[in-house]
């Protein structure tokens, strides 16, 4: 493959170490991605020259962090194609996103409504709408899923009636790799009057998101799974939608005039960034989506799939493995068990060869009972991963599964 692994690897310095006497591998990607030193001078950068709250000075630097802070917000609108920069919200990720949107919506849910979820979905878009629901005395209905981890989908179009009021559910599951046809289910959402919330965790990193093509009502993700910094997320929201919506939070930037009597309220995007924002978490978020484009997402996507393809065939040659999510398609997650073998006790042995993987339920309890597992032991990838680490890998679950049976 065309795809210049090496020179990348050499953007990531924290590859470049040993764990417990040898080579680092990392194939944790799906809980956080490593930072390039873009991201790490960028955030550098701004702590150095320009840092100053926004919006709120006419000094110099204070100006500087402005014109950086929502040069940043228009770099996001344009890596998703949104329709305008007051349709993107910073917030400190995909979890506090999704909770916002659980909060500010509860005034559109009923007794007696419904809100769909499907079963592969992570707490943070499972549990919000959940007690939402048990808030409202409304109905929480599930989606299943096949054995393989397909959504059932002559289920979901059979449960879009005028009951329900929202459906939540993820562009790719982390723990199984399956990618929804979120374009699909939108349109068949839609053509009954239904909203649909978008969890694009997993989404954003490892496929091209256009959420104007999606015609996605909202779309949330966090910055340190695309290769950015913790603490920064983002919820885009059609604008007809956020304009609708009460506040999530108050205090200052999202007020326009406070009185004694009464408040008015700022407008898009503001309305919903109450307080001091994570400027640098922001600049470090463009800094990432910039890496991402000069790499083109097509070849990343080509170079993961590829490596899920070969660790998917290496690893089934191992006696009593079990993988959990074989969906046809899917992307750069590998969940799995070997029989007889606890998925903590694998993974730890793992550990102790230099490999890092995840181990448990994946915040995913009701997928795990779906399959009867107490957890499963998970390989996900990303850009700087190589053949050579996948190799790595299958050695190092050989031995341990020699080890612990």
């Amino acid at each position: 493959m065309n795809f210049p692994v090496d020179e990348i690897r050499k953007d990531f310095p924290i590859l470049d170490q040993k764990v417990n006497g040898r080579p680092l591998v990392y194939f944790d990607n799906a809980a956080t991605t490593q930072k390039p030193m873009a991201v790490i001078n960028r955030i550098s950068e701004y702590y150095l020259k320009e840092n100053s709250n926004v919006h709120r000075g006419v000094h110099h630097l204070s100006q500087l962090a402005t014109e950086a802070y929502e040069n940043a917000r228009e770099s996001v609108r344009k890596f998703i194609n949104a329709g305008s920069k007051s349709e993107i919200i910073f917030t400190r990720g995909t979890t506090e996103s999704i909770n916002m949107l659980a909060t500010i919506v509860e005034s559109r849910v009923n007794e007696g409504d419904e809100i769909l979820v499907t079963a592969m979905e992570h707490h943070s878009n499972f549990v919000p709408w959940q007690q939402l629901c048990l808030r409202k005395r409304a109905n929480l209905k599930i989606v299943p899923i096949s054995q393989q981890g397909v959504l059932d989908m002559d289920f979901l179009k059979k449960a879009l009636n005028p009951r329900v009021k929202f459906l939540a559910v993820t562009h790719i599951s982390n723990v199984l790799g399956t990618i929804n046809p979120v374009k699909e289910i939108v349109k068949l959402a839609h053509e009954k009057g239904i909203p649909v919330v978008i969890d694009g965790a997993q989404g954003i990193v490892h496929s091209k998101v256009d959420v104007q093509d999606i015609d996605a009502d909202f779309y949330a993700f966090s910055g340190h799974k695309i290769y950015g910094p913790m603490g920064i997320g983002v919820l885009y929201g059609r604008e007809s939608w956020l304009n609708s919506l009460p506040p999530y939070q108050f205090g200052g930037e999202m007020v326009e005039k406070v009185g004694f009597d009464m408040t008015t309220f700022n407008h898009l995007p503001y309305k919903y960034e109450a307080g001091t924002p994570n400027v640098a978490g922001a600049l470090g978020l463009e800094a990432a989506l910039h890496y991402i484009d000069n790499l083109g997402m097509d070849k990343i996507i080509e170079h993961e799939d590829y490596l899920l393809k070969i660790a998917t065939k290496k690893l089934s040659e191992i006696e009593g493995m079990k993988f959990v999510g074989e969906a046809p398609d899917k992307t750069a997650a590998l969940s799995f068990l070997v029989e007889g073998i606890h998925p903590y006790d694998l993974g730890t042995l793992l550990d102790q060869m230099g490999v890092a993987v995840r181990t448990g339920h994946h915040c995913a309890d009701p997928l795990m009972d779906f399959y009867g597992v107490p957890g499963t032991v998970r390989a996900s990838f990303g850009l700087y991963n190589t053949e050579e680490e996948v190799s790595k890998l299958v050695d190092a679950a050989k031995k341990a599964v020699q080890m612990l049976r």
